[in-house]
């Protein structure tokens, strides 16, 4: 009989998060005797109607929405980026171009390139070593024929913060919309999108410790708002379907939670300190180390390092054996087997990109899972440096 297996040292947030016991708590109802539709007018549904409310407005103040209404609830990240796309688009038809960046996700860059090959002009600006964004480049970009800008807040796989502040002032100033993926800084680092002048951004529950299949879009003032799902009235006629209600009320606790996390610097400061602590130790540890966007801001629970001479997959493999989840990346584009675009656009060569993995902590993760990381990454990369009869460890 095989004894029980313990429970994983989990360092892969910035794939998904494990959702908080207080946000399993606040869904159950909803599943059970709070089931009414939202739509509808009788009590069970207005009761619905009133826990959609309450979770606009915990969105809304985790981002630093003034007004709750300008909170659009979808199923992720994902629809959310592909709503303001069409939207920009929909509103300026005579713009046909869009500016980005060439390490977005692939939530943008997937349907960019779809775009592209119907006729939109999409430009591309590049980041530099350090991941750090040529903001030069990019606001020469913008023009009056440019129906938007799309730029990530935080990137997925380096934690590479860029300045938002400054791209939303050049947009302001050219009247030119912004969208902005802020999947991976949302409950990470502070987002005062009202105060910004942000036209678009997207967020997304289970990146935060909330359920999966939930997210939103924050659409700003001065957008004329284009629907991509028609039909019903909906989230005020601008998402169509019955809403999710068991995983929007999720979404409200979780960003409730978020909230509360943020405020207190205290917790951001302990996962960066964690963070820094597993960098230190594998540099120490592991010769030919090296860790991507060290240079530049980065949220506080993200690190990815290189180890030349070994594949990043085979090392998350062997970390995966001992109970520690790690990733070379995106968590949707893991099976296709190629090296990092945004590594690669920051000058790595395809065999520096396909050594790298990342390490994503949450506010979850302990002193004790740190230690067991640093116990066993070293173990990991020096027996594929052997097997491999690469470099000297």
């Amino acid at each position: 009989m095989q004894p029980p297996r313990s429970e994983p040292i989990y360092l892969d947030n910035n794939a998904t998060t494990r959702a908080a016991p207080q946000v399993l708590e606040a869904m159950w109802p909803h599943f059970a005797e709070k089931y009414g539709n939202p739509s509808s007018l009788h009590q069970l549904g207005l009761d619905a109607s009133d826990a959609l409310g309450t979770a606009r407005a915990q969105v809304a103040k985790l981002i630093g929405a003034r007004s709750p209404e300008r909170i659009v609830f979808t199923s992720g990240g994902t629809e959310g980026d592909q709503t303001a796309l069409h939207a920009a688009l929909r509103a300026h038809p005579k713009r046909r171009r869009i500016v980005t960046t060439t390490v977005e996700h692939s939530a943008v860059l997937e349907p960019l390139a779809e775009l592209e090959r119907d006729g939109v002009r999409v430009d591309r600006v590049n980041v530099n070593g350090d991941g750090e964004l040529d903001l030069e480049a990019l606001c020469a970009q913008i023009g009056d024929d440019c129906a938007l800008v799309s730029v990530m807040w935080a990137n997925n796989e380096t934690g590479a913060v860029h300045d938002i502040a400054r791209i939303a002032r050049e947009c302001r100033e050219r009247g030119v919309w912004l969208h902005v993926d802020g999947v991976q800084a949302c409950g990470k680092i502070a987002m005062q999108v009202d105060e910004l002048g942000l036209d678009f951004v997207a967020v997304s529950a289970h990146k935060l410790h909330g359920p999966k299949g939930v997210g939103a879009l924050y659409v700003g003032p001065r957008v004329e708002f284009a629907p991509l799902l028609r039909g019903g009235p909906q989230e005020h006629e601008r998402r169509a379907g019955t809403e999710n209600v068991p995983a929007i009320v999720g979404f409200g606790r979780a960003a409730q939670l978020a909230s509360a996390w943020l405020a207190d610097s205290d917790g951001a400061r302990r996962v960066a300190q964690l963070r820094d602590r597993l960098e230190r130790g594998l540099l120490e540890r592991i010769p030919h180390c090296t860790v991507h966007a060290a240079a530049v801001a980065r949220v506080p629970n993200t690190t990815n390092l290189r180890f030349d001479g070994v594949s990043g997959e085979a090392v998350v493999m062997m970390l995966s054996g001992d109970g520690i989840c790690a990733s070379t990346g995106a968590a949707c584009a893991s099976s296709r087997h190629r090296p990092s675009h945004v590594l690669m656009a920051m000058g790595l060569d395809a065999a520096q990109a396909s050594s790298s993995v990342r390490f994503s902590l949450s506010r979850f993760t302990t002193e004790a899972e740190i230690e067991r990381a640093l116990e066993a990454t070293p173990v990991a990369v020096a027996g594929l440096r052997t097997l491999a009869g690469s470099l000297a460890n």
